[in-house]
């Protein structure tokens, strides 16, 4: 028979045993260390503070587009204009863009058209009348100008570097809501969406999908890098709102009609004296050119710039001055910055050759009988 001691020793080394197995598997030093995303999750009670991230703001990496800087850098050179009618009535509302420090303001002809008098709100809420300095019909621009100093004027950039999916802020007062800003992608450039309906308009506008509404007519269209590259004029529309296509008048377009108001009191046109159509890709095979792009010319005009210059029907131009054409609305546009007497150089195809001629001096609209440039 066995010894009950000896049971009773057995059992007692057995729960010993069992006690440091548990400690061994157990304690605090053999817990697995939790994950990084697992370290960051801590109980939170009122005894322990929140642990407050004090470094220092990560910087956006450079291909990184942010709007901010760009929003205030502009937003101040956007102004609200008002045409009030005789009775004193509004008559329209739109947006400007300041250029200058002394208060020139250029906005779209359209929205100060029949006016008695103009107000403008500054970004800064102060209310002032502009003078208007002077229009131009065929691009829908109007110069006005306000009695003011130190004000901040919009620094243009080189509208023919914008290219298609190229960022760009449209600032403006839809509805009267000032200084509203909304961003998009420039969709298309050289567009024409025959809205002047005039006899020589310049239509070669920047597309984009910014939101644009009424109230921004005369507003500023800027690149990332808060450089005036349009004045945002006109929209399609089936229901009289933003259906996501917005346009622009290039800004260097812009700053030569501005220029000549301000030097002349009105804008001094130069034409080429050719009428022209589009190029289509039967035409580019059946005249041998490389591609289907340029402006046809499709009659040359008596006595014209083009005539003394040796261009001939069934020519096509493909550059101005070394910037290249590839639409009818490019061509007007080049041509358009000029003033009567400017020589210019034109490049062009002619029987699948290419040519070039220097030396071309541009008349002005009433010593040609050019109808288009």
């Amino acid at each position: 028979m066995k010894n009950p001691l000896s049971y009773f020793a057995v059992a007692l080394l057995s729960s010993l045993m069992s006690f440091f197995i548990f400690q061994a598997l157990f304690s605090q030093d053999a817990l697995l260390m939790p994950s990084e995303e697992q370290a960051e999750a801590q109980l939170v009670n009122e005894a322990t503070p929140v642990r407050v991230n004090t470094s220092p703001v990560r910087a956006l990496p450079d291909n990184t587009v942010d709007f901010r800087g760009v929003s205030k850098s502009v937003t101040p050179s956007v102004v609200n204009v008002t045409a009030l009618n005789s009775a004193g009535y509004r008559a329209s509302s739109g947006s400007g863009v300041v250029l200058s420090t002394d208060g020139y303001i250029v906005t779209n002809h359209h929205v100060i058209e029949n006016s008695a008098k103009v107000e403008i709100t500054l970004s800064d809420k102060r209310e002032l009348i502009a003078k208007v300095v002077g229009f131009d019909l065929n691009t829908d621009l109007a110069l006005l100008k306000i009695d003011a100093r130190n004000l901040t004027p919009a620094q243009y950039g080189n509208s023919d570097l914008v290219e298609v999916g190229e960022w760009v802020l449209a600032v403006g007062n839809p509805f009267n809501l000032t200084s509203t800003v909304t961003a998009g992608i420039v969709s298309a450039k050289a567009r024409n969406i025959n809205i002047l309906g005039n006899a020589y308009a310049i239509e070669s506008f920047i597309q984009t999908d910014a939101v644009v509404n009424p109230g921004n007519s005369g507003g500023a269209l800027v690149n990332t890098r808060s450089e005036l590259i349009g004045i945002n004029t006109a929209i399609i529309t089936e229901r009289g709102g933003y259906e996501g296509y917005s346009f622009a008048i290039p800004a260097n377009l812009v700053r030569k009609v501005v220029e000549d108001i301000r030097l002349y009191g009105s804008v001094r046109r130069a034409v080429l004296g050719v009428q022209i159509q589009e190029v289509d890709g039967v035409m580019a095979s059946r005249l041998g050119l490389p591609s289907a792009t340029g402006a046809y010319i499709s009659r040359v005009y008596p006595s014209s710039s083009a005539e003394v210059a040796g261009l001939q029907f069934g020519d096509v131009i493909t550059t101005i001055n070394d910037v290249a054409i590839s639409s009818m609305p490019e061509l007007q546009e080049q041509v358009g910055r000029y003033r009567p007497g400017d020589i210019i150089s034109v490049e062009y195809y002619r029987s699948g050759k290419k040519y070039r001629r220097d030396s071309v001096r541009l008349k002005a609209i009433e010593q040609s009988s050019a109808m288009t440039d």
